[in-house]
C-alpha cells in the first residue's frame, strides 16, 4: 500500500505491522501465553539441532530425547492451543478449557517418562 501524497513512507503501515496489531487486538491473553511456550519450544528445538549439527552429537541418545521432548511438547500444546481458541468452540463443542489442560498435563507426563526412560 503506498502512502499518500504529503504522508512519510513511516506512516504507511507494513502488512506485518497491520498482522501484529490484528494479533494484538483480537487474540485472548490465554492463547498469547500458549503462543509464546509454542515460540519458545520452537527456538529451543531450533538451538539442540543446529547445536548437533555445527558441535557434537555425542551422546546422541542425549540429543534424541531432548529434541523429541521438545518436539512433542510443541505438539501438544498446540493442541492445546486449538482446543482453547474460543474461534474453534464449533470443532470442540464437548471439550471444556480445562478438560483440554488435563488432557495437555497427562499427555506431557507421558512424554516426559519416556523421554527419562530414553536417556538411558
Amino acid at each position: 500500500m503506498a502512502p499518500k501524497a504529503g504522508q512519510p513512507a513511516a506512516a504507511a503501515n507494513s502488512p506485518l505491522q497491520t498482522l501484529w496489531k490484528a494479533y494484538t487486538d483480537t487474540t485472548p491473553d490465554r492463547l498469547k501465553f500458549i503462543d509464546s511456550f509454542l515460540l519458545f519450544l520452537m527456538l529451543s528445538g531450533v538451538i539442540q539441532f543446529v547445536y548437533c549439527i555445527l558441535v557434537t552429537d555425542f551422546p546422541f541418545n542425549a540429543f534424541l530425547a531432548g529434541f523429541s521432548s521438545t518436539v512433542g511438547q510443541f505438539v501438544l500444546s498446540a493442541s492445546l492451543r486449538s482446543q482453547v481458541n474460543p474461534d474453534n468452540k464449533e470443532e470442540f463443542k464437548e471439550v471444556s478449557p480445562e478438560r483440554a489442560f488435563a488432557d495437555f498435563a497427562l499427555g506431557s507426563i507421558v512424554l516426559h517418562f519416556f523421554v527419562y526412560n530414553f536417556l538411558g
